[in-house]
């Protein structure tokens, strides 16, 4: 009975301790994303190609029209903002990643927090909802759902 307990709770400890690191990669990942989401280059590698991001607006899109938004703003203004200059800097709060195998939920409050002192009451709060896909070792997220918080 021992000889084939050590090994299932071998596998079981191995398991826990791969998600515990899927779930730093992952929020490391969303973190570094939202520092870096004023980038075409942040983009490229957090969305999959077949990405369904679905807005707070109600809109719907993918992959191929975020990186067009970045491409036509860079037609009409090739120079690109430095950090210090961004209008607005965004953050995740009440992070929660669940991990189920190769695919993963994160759930989060992004706060949206305007660079000008004249708009910090304008700090704007949304829930988002991405689901990742690891494909040959890589998280992409392949949707996306955010919804307003209204003012309160």
């Amino acid at each position: 009975m021992m000889k084939k307990l050590v090994p299932a709770l071998t596998l079981v400890l191995l398991a826990q301790t791969a998600a515990a690191s899927d779930v730093e990669e992952l929020s490391s990942m969303l973190h570094h994303f939202l520092a870096h989401s004023h980038t075409k280059a942040a983009h490229e590698s957090f969305w999959a190609d077949d990405l369904v991001y679905t807005s707070s607006a109600g809109l719907r899109f993918g992959k191929a029209d975020i990186l067009a938004g970045y491409d036509e703003a860079e037609e009409a203004e090739p120079a690109q903002a430095s950090d210090a200059e961004l209008p607005t800097v965004y953050t995740g709060e009440e992070v929660d990643v669940r991990v189920y195998g190769d695919a993963a939920v994160v759930a989060f409050k992004l706060v949206g927090t305007p660079t000008n002192e004249d708009a910090e009451n304008d700090v704007l709060y949304y829930y988002n909802t991405g689901t990742f896909l690891r494909r040959d070792g890589i998280w992409q997220v392949v949707a996306w759902q955010a919804t307003k918080i209204p003012p309160q």
